[in-house]
């Protein structure tokens, strides 16, 4: 494959490993990331995962706060590049950007298209118990992810898997796949594919109240969403008038009993045993505010839990 001199703008660590994999094979001539940003319980001022990446790798960085100002669009145009390849930046490209270069801008997503265009593709994935997903290169245009695809590799998504191990499993899948895609427009034989527009779902970026389970829901969606938002806004239950951490859930099949939704049921190595809208849920971790996060066993052992107590949705926090 002969190099080609390109830009590449992301920023979580989603991203570092398409950055890696470009600056292996061509010529980076600039990287673009979002500003740093205060992260973590102190708060401190930390630089995304693909500024300190691409640090490592030697190469220049800006960091512009915003897409529209002109800056980017000048600074991609100064560094004589082919293309751009974005992968998670987090802002959305305006024109003067996406057209900014001879060859435009390509995007990793990982989602199939055109199912979950938007922020949280693979949250959402898991979230509504999909058994499949993939990582789509596409042509960047004005819309929300809506240009055509040019190269799509699927993968089945595992029964307990979370949305942060996907990601970080989707992750070097994208960069291999970043990679095909670039050789064929490369050679001529990119045959990008227009999407089905009609088909189209959305994926929002997740807020913290996607993060409190309702034990109404069926058995196989409950799981689902506490795998699906881990490791961010993680799984909340209310439990003793306390809000306690919930991870690693899988759907059990049961008759139905006499027991309200979120009752606990039974306790043992698999973890707790929840009764749900249908079915129950089998729930292996669980966390207390201030504590470690247990097993359920151990949980129930230092009697944070007993069979009989209700998990219950929390309380939406006041605006």
């Amino acid at each position: 494959m002969t190099p080609v001199r390109v830009v590449f703008m992301g920023s979580p660590e989603f991203a570092v490993p398409t950055l890696r994999a470009l600056a292996g094979a061509h010529e980076v001539a600039l990287v673009v990331s979002q500003p740093d940003k205060p992260a973590g319980r102190g708060s401190q001022i930390t630089a995304p995962a693909v500024k300190v990446a691409a640090s490592e790798l030697g190469l220049p960085v800006i960091q512009p706060k915003s897409a529209r100002t002109g800056e980017l669009r000048d600074a991609m145009i100064a560094t004589g590049a082919e293309l751009a390849v974005v992968v998670a930046y987090g802002k959305i490209l305006p024109a003067p950007v996406l057209t900014a270069l001879p060859r435009g801008c390509i995007n990793v997503h990982a989602s199939i298209l055109p199912k979950y265009r938007g922020a949280a593709p693979v949250q959402w994935s898991v979230i509504n118990g999909d058994n499949e997903t993939a990582v789509d290169i596409m042509q960047l245009d004005e819309g929300m992810d809506t240009g055509p695809v040019l190269l799509e590799r699927r993968v089945t998504i595992d029964r307990e898997e979370t949305s942060g191990e996907l990601l970080a499993r989707l992750a070097p899948l994208g960069a291999a796949a970043c990679m095909d895609a670039l050789a064929q427009m490369i050679d001529g034989t990119s045959r990008p594919v227009p999407q089905e527009h009609a088909a189209a779902t959305h994926a929002p970026m997740l807020k913290k109240a996607d993060g409190a389970i309702d034990f109404t829901q069926p058995a196989h969606l409950v799981a689902a969403r506490i795998r699906g938002v881990d490791p961010w806004p993680g799984a909340q239950a209310l439990h003793r008038g306390q809000i306690v951490k919930l991870f690693r859930a899988v759907s059990h099949a049961r008759a139905p009993g006499p027991e309200e939704t979120g009752t606990v049921i039974a306790i043992d190595a698999q973890g707790l045993h929840v009764v749900c809208g249908t079915d129950i849920a089998i729930i292996r971790d669980i966390q207390a505010p201030g504590r470690k996060r247990l097993a359920a066993a151990q949980f129930a052992a230092g009697r944070g839990i007993a069979v009989g107590d209700r998990l219950l949705k929390p309380a939406p926090e006041p605006a």
